[in-house]
C-alpha cells in the first residue's frame, strides 16, 4: 500500500514538473512570436517544404527556424521542393495561435539562397537515382525521409486508405531499430565479450540504437508523429529497464506529455493525433483482444485497426472507396516492402520495381465522400475513452464502429 501511494506520488510529481516545463516552453514561444511582430515587416531565412499548385500562381509551405508558415508566388518564379530563400513578409494580424498553428501571410520580397550540400542531400539523390517516375521518386522520398508530398499523391494514398504508412512513425521506427541492432549485434558482441563481458549486451546495443534513431529523427526535421515514436520507444527502454509494465496507457499519457512540453506546437499537428490515436487503439486492443492463432491475430488486428480508425479520419478526410480494404492486406504487405525497398535502394536495384508501384499510383478508381457527423464523432472517442475503464463501453463502441461502417461503404 506504501509503495502504491509512493508512486503514485511520483506520476503527480513528474506530471506537474512536465506541467511547469510547459508553460516555460510555452512562454518561450510567445517571447519568439513577438519578435516576429514587433514590426509590420520581417525577414528571415526559410527553407520550402511544400508547393501547393494552384491555377494563377502556387502556394508555397515553409520552414524558418522559429515557425512554418504559407504564402503565394507567381507560377513564373520555379520554385523547387527543398529551396532556401530570404524571403520577407507582412507579420502584422498575425494571432499567438496562428503562430503556432502555422499562419499565411502575404510576401513583399524574396531572392533564392544558395544551397549548402547536405548528407541529406545526398540520401535525396540516392533516392532519386532508383527511379525515373517523379511520383515514386516523391513516394519514396516521404518514405525514408518524410519530404513533404504533393496533393496528387496524398490523394492517392487516402484514397487507398494507406496515408498512414507513408507519414512516418512507430511502424517504421520499430524495423528502423530492428535493422540497426541487428547490423551492430555481431561486431559489438565480440568487443563485448573480449574487453567488457560483465556490461549488459542487450541494453547497450538498445543505447547505440538510440543514438542513431535521433539522428535519423534530426534528419527528417522532427515529424510529430516520428517525434511520438521515438520518444515512446525511449519510455519503453527505460521502463523496461525498471521492470515496469510497457503496454499501457499511462505510458501513452506521459508520451504525449513529453512531446507537447518541448514543442508545444504540435497540439495543433494532425499527424501528431492521428500517432497518438492509432497507439491508443492498439492499447485498446491489447487490452481486450488474446488470439492463439498467430495469423488470424494478425489479420484480425490489421482489419480492426483499419474499421475502429475509420470514423475519426473520415472526420477530417472524407474520401471514400472501397479500395480502402486493400489498406489491410497492404499493411501487412508493408512489414516486407518497406525493410526490402531500404535494401533495394542502398544496393541500387529499386528500379526494377517501378513499373508495378506506378500501375498501383496511377490506377483509376471510383471515389465519393462521407464525413463522420459532427455528433457521432464525439461520441466515438467519448466511448473510446471509457473504453479503458470499462468493458461494456469497449462493446458499445465496437458497435458504433460497425454501423459507422456499414454507413461508410453500403451506399445504396
Amino acid at each position: 500500500m506504501i509503495i502504491k501511494i509512493k508512486l503514485q506520488n511520483k506520476k503527480i510529481l513528474t506530471i506537474t514538473i512536465l506541467i511547469f516545463l510547459f508553460l516555460i516552453n510555452l512562454s518561450i514561444e510567445y517571447a519568439k512570436y513577438l519578435d516576429l511582430i514587433d514590426e509590420e515587416i520581417y525577414e528571415t531565412k526559410v527553407e520550402v517544404l511544400n508547393i501547393y499548385k494552384k491555377d494563377n500562381f502556387d502556394i508555397l509551405r515553409v520552414k524558418a527556424d522559429n515557425f512554418d508558415f504559407f504564402t503565394n508566388v507567381s507560377k513564373n518564379e520555379n520554385i523547387k521542393k527543398s529551396d532556401f530563400l530570404n524571403i520577407t513578409f507582412i507579420s502584422r494580424n498575425i494571432s499567438f495561435l496562428d503562430y503556432l498553428k502555422g499562419f499565411y501571410t502575404k510576401t513583399l520580397y524574396f531572392d533564392r539562397i544558395k544551397k549548402s550540400y547536405s548528407f541529406k542531400d545526398k540520401i535525396v539523390e540516392k533516392i532519386d537515382s532508383n527511379h525515373e517516375n517523379e511520383m515514386v521518386k516523391e513516394l519514396f522520398g516521404a518514405l525514408f525521409l518524410a519530404i513533404p508530398i504533393s496533393k496528387e499523391l496524398r490523394d492517392i494514398c487516402t484514397n487507398y486508405g494507406i496515408s498512414h504508412l507513408i507519414a512516418l512513425s512507430g511502424f517504421h521506427l520499430v524495423v528502423l531499430s530492428f535493422i540497426i541492432y541487428w547490423i551492430f549485434y555481431y561486431p559489438y558482441s565480440f568487443f563485448h565479450q573480449k574487453y567488457f563481458p560483465y556490461r549488459n549486451k542487450k541494453y547497450d546495443l538498445l543505447i547505440i540504437t538510440i543514438f542513431l534513431l535521433f539522428f535519423y529523427l534530426l534528419l527528417t526535421g522532427i515529424i510529430p508523429s516520428l517525434l511520438r515514436a521515438f520518444v515512446m520507444f525511449c519510455l519503453g527502454i527505460f521502463l523496461l529497464r525498471s521492470n515496469i509494465k510497457i503496454f499501457s496507457f499511462e505510458t501513452l499519457l506521459f508520451t504525449f506529455l513529453i512531446v507537447i512540453v518541448f514543442f508545444p506546437k504540435y497540439l495543433f499537428s494532425l499527424g501528431f493525433w492521428f500517432s497518438i490515436m492509432a497507439v491508443f487503439y492498439i492499447f485498446l486492443y491489447i487490452r481486450y483482444f488474446t488470439f492463439k492463432n498467430k495469423i488470424f491475430h494478425l489479420i484480425f488486428f490489421n482489419s480492426w485497426m483499419f474499421f475502429i480508425f475509420n470514423p475519426i479520419v473520415h472526420f477530417y478526410f472524407p474520401a471514400t472507396s472501397y479500395e480502402q480494404f486493400l489498406s489491410i492486406i497492404i499493411t501487412i504487405f508493408f512489414t516486407i516492402f518497406y525493410p526490402f525497398e531500404i535494401v533495394a535502394h542502398i544496393f541500387d536495384f529499386a528500379i526494377y520495381f517501378d513499373e508495378y508501384i506506378r500501375y498501383f499510383l496511377e490506377y483509376k478508381m471510383y471515389v465519393y465522400e462521407v464525413k463522420t457527423p459532427f455528433y457521432f464523432f464525439i461520441i466515438f472517442i467519448t466511448f473510446s475513452f471509457l473504453s479503458i475503464f470499462y468493458k461494456k463501453a469497449f462493446y458499445i463502441l465496437n458497435i458504433l464502429m460497425i454501423l459507422f461502417n456499414l454507413f461508410l461503404y453500403l451506399r445504396f
